[in-house]
């Protein structure tokens, strides 16, 4: 088990007591590398097959062992809906897409109010078969084009009318969207969250879970964020809250939910930069809904970016991790 080595690792985190949130790793488990196959984002398991993206292409992991190149374009997020159809983020291209089964392209997203996205990173779907996503930009701000006018107050907070200003500044958002068909685009989150990545929805359809990774920036927020749905899948003002904070080290990416509510973030890194320490190792930190900790999965070689649910049984949790494969089994 992983329990005493993050102790060490991270002194003075509280870890989880409670019977029904014990670690879900299999007794004796290690973790497994499958090698550096290209494996940086997206995983989604679907008929005996992984299917994750190295930067520029959608990659299948089939049975036997071999991986072929599934789709060209597509570099982030990856899911299938509840007919068997790939959903992707294409950053490059700035929009979501679903894959048809007879293998054309359907756009589902990639202008808001006529304004290009940033770059969709990840997404995730709600009961009613919803899609929502993230649109950070990491890198160059160049070419952004949604904005917000704001009116700030003389203490440079920000106001709700222009009577009680006497300045204001425009800003680029970095926000979060929910698709409710092709073309239909809803954004539900715009302030709070510094840079949104990971992106997870409770199976009741009742809580949001925002990666808020800004690691590119000193003092940038690392944490995983909270939020309350209304019924309509929107976000309750005054909702948010912070779950758990990687301070100074990598923040967290994609992140998964099993159906004991325990939460699956990939974070850290095991190289430092001019942004983030390595006091956060690269691997997957299991938390409990409210964030206690409860386990830690390492990975290597460098930064942890996301992970996904597979096997013949559903219990094989895979991670990828500097371009490698990683998988566990679970309980």
């Amino acid at each position: 088990m992983y329990l005493r080595p993050i102790l060490l690792l991270l002194p003075g985190l509280a870890l989880a007591s409670c019977s029904s949130l014990r670690s879900p790793i299999a007794p004796g488990a290690k973790p497994k590398d499958h090698g550096a196959i290209g494996a940086t984002e997206g995983p989604a398991w679907k008929d005996g097959s992984l299917y994750f993206t190295d930067g520029k292409h959608i990659n299948r992991l089939g049975p036997d062992g071999k991986t072929t190149v599934f789709r060209h374009n597509a570099s982030n997020g990856l899911l299938f809906d509840r007919e068997g159809r790939l959903v992707a983020c294409e950053s490059g291209l700035r929009r979501v897409t679903r894959t048809e089964k007879d293998g054309s392209i359907t756009v589902l997203a990639d202008r808001f109010e006529g304004k290009r996205f940033n770059t969709p990173n990840d997404l995730c779907m709600d009961s009613r078969g919803r899609i929502y996503f993230t649109d950070p930009r990491y890198g160059s701000r160049e070419g952004m084009e949604i904005k917000k006018w704001e009116w700030l107050t003389a203490q440079g907070s920000i106001a709700d009318t222009r009577e009680s200003v006497g300045r204001g500044q425009m800003r680029f958002i970095e926000g979060v969207y929910r698709i409710e068909s092709p073309g239909k685009v809803t954004r539900i989150l715009c302030d709070g969250a510094e840079r949104p990545n990971g992106i997870l929805i409770s199976p009741d359809d009742r809580f949001l879970y925002i990666a808020d990774n800004n690691n590119n920036t000193h003092g940038g927020s690392r944490k995983l964020l909270r939020y309350t749905l209304d019924e309509n899948g929107d976000v309750k003002p005054g909702s948010r809250k912070v779950i758990f904070d990687w301070k100074g080290g990598r923040g967290p990416d994609g992140m998964k939910m099993d159906a004991a509510g325990r939460i699956y973030v990939a974070a850290g890194t095991n190289k430092a930069t001019d942004y983030e320490t390595t006091r956060f190792k690269a691997g997957c930190y299991i938390l409990s809904p409210s964030g206690r900790l409860i386990d830690f999965i390492p990975t290597s070689p460098d930064e942890c970016c996301n992970c996904a649910f597979g096997g013949k049984d559903g219990k094989t949790l895979f991670i990828t991790s500097g371009g490698h494969l990683w998988s566990v089994p679970l309980k």
